[in-house]
């Protein structure tokens, strides 16, 4: 490799953020959808979401409920943290691919339906002791 890759390399190594987090791609879910979920854990304790998201009746949040959990898993198994002192730093659902289907109507015309699609992403940060 060139110096200059190498150097570009532990750059990077260096600037990346080493959170504990987790991913969840492709969800069969409308990110507006998850969105609404996810505005009520964000800022919250680990311990503290996973308890609302189980007493929540909406679709999103037993996909929330996974990746939070995975996210915790993660801070524990990789970076020895205790799940006592995570909270949800960051948390996001973008938009993913959309399946495009066709709906018949009247007169031979044809409706579209867009099937959305979710990323979800949970970052996970402890809580600064003052």
């Amino acid at each position: 490799m060139s110096k200059r890759m190498k150097e570009k390399t532990e750059k990077r190594r260096a600037e990346k953020d080493l959170r504990p987090r987790a991913h969840a791609n492709y969800i069969r879910i409308s990110p507006t959808k998850v969105r609404v979920v996810l505005n009520t854990v964000r800022g919250k304790s680990v311990n503290e979401a996973l308890g609302m998201l189980k007493a929540t009746p909406k679709a999103a949040s037993g996909i929330v409920y996974k990746v939070i959990a995975s996210a915790a898993a993660n801070a524990e198994h990789n970076n020895n943290l205790a799940r006592n002192d995570l909270y949800v730093a960051e948390i996001y659902a973008d938009g993913g691919p959309i399946l495009k289907r066709v709906q018949p109507v009247s007169k031979g015309r044809a409706n579209r339906i867009n099937k959305r699609t979710s990323h979800i992403t949970v970052i996970l940060d402890t809580k600064e002791v003052r």
